[in-house]
């Protein structure tokens, strides 16, 4: 089975937000802000090539969401 450009997108992400939650689950900071921004950052680029707005928007926040933790994090 051919894994075609849209479906990579797809499952990096799910496996990186796999990985944030069970990262979240342990309190491995800054590991899972990290995964997460990973998995956001699939899916946006999955939602800009269906566009798909709505997804842009909600990836788009939890990337600067997860910035702002990274940042809060770091000092």
């Amino acid at each position: 089975m051919k894994l075609e450009i849209n479906g990579l997108l797809q499952w990096t992400g799910t496996l990186c937000f796999m990985a944030m939650y069970s990262l979240m689950s342990l309190n491995l900071y800054p590991y899972n802000i990290i995964a997460g921004m990973l998995g956001s950052t699939c899916y946006l680029l999955w939602t800009v090539r269906v566009v798909n707005k709505p997804q842009m928007i909600v990836n788009s926040i939890g990337l600067l969401v997860c910035l702002a933790g990274l940042v809060k994090y770091f000092g």
